[in-house]
């Protein structure tokens, strides 16, 4: 099986005959789609997505690079079955009209905590074009809550579109500043304190507004942020 093939196989209902048939027989434990999942995973969770290899994970399953082949087809491969692998753990609702927004901001929080656990793994959310199926149910529920509360079709489409690039960049964002911070020479980029000092510290004739507004740039704690562009958005779909 090629590895165009094997990829498409994986998102076919499962067919005991065919697995059994395809089983490593020189291993006595073989390598599994899961346990080179769980093991991606656990490398991102202690070390970040930056250091998630090929080669890091196939030392990490106590085995060579080639033997990862049979089972991936490459990092972006990789890639999908991590993201589906947490798109699996989002609990999708009932799409009710009179509670669409809140449903849709609700499955949006879960995807950003879902990322938040795995430092950098985001980057991998991106320029995908997903066949995963648990990535295409989250996609189809999301559809479904946006349908039902009389968004039109094609920007229901580009919503999600939007929303999922949005989740994905503000998440990739806050683990690049956690990584900057550990070094001390930068760990003002989380420090709000010093960059409000930084801003009112410029030229007030060259910026004035900045100067002026540095608290208000600067401001919000926690997912504050999040939570402003996130109702920006879809409040913005309720209006059209």
């Amino acid at each position: 099986m090629n590895p165009r093939e094997r990829r498409a196989a994986r998102h076919q209902p499962p067919n005991p005959e065919a697995e059994a048939a395809s089983k490593p027989r020189r291993r006595k434990v073989p390598i599994t789609v899961e346990q080179v999942v769980d093991t991606a995973l656990n490398v991102v969770a202690t070390e970040g997505y930056e250091a998630l290899t090929m080669r890091r994970l196939a030392g990490a399953l106590d085995t060579g690079p080639a033997s990862l082949y049979a089972h991936v087809v490459n990092k972006a491969d990789l890639d999908e079955l991590l993201i589906g692998r947490l798109c699996a753990g989002l609990v999708l609702p009932e799409p009710d009209p009179a509670a669409w927004r809140a449903q849709i901001r609700g499955v949006c929080v879960q995807m950003r905590d879902q990322y938040l656990e795995y430092p950098g793994i985001s980057r991998a959310a991106l320029a995908m074009a997903p066949t995963d199926l648990e990535i295409v149910r989250v996609n189809e529920g999301m559809l479904a809550i946006l349908l039902a509360g009389g968004v039109a079709p094609q920007d229901a489409a580009w919503a999600i579109d939007a929303l999922f690039l949005y989740v994905a960049a503000y998440c990739l964002e806050i683990s690049i500043a956690r990584r900057r911070a550990e070094d001390d020479d930068i760990a003002w980029v989380r420090d709000r304190a010093e960059l409000t000092r930084r801003f009112t510290a410029l030229p007030p004739d060259a910026f004035p507004l900045t100067t002026r507004h540095a608290a208000e740039l600067t401001a919000g704690e926690g997912h504050e942020r999040f939570d402003f562009t996130l109702d920006l958005m879809i409040n913005g779909l309720y209006q059209r």
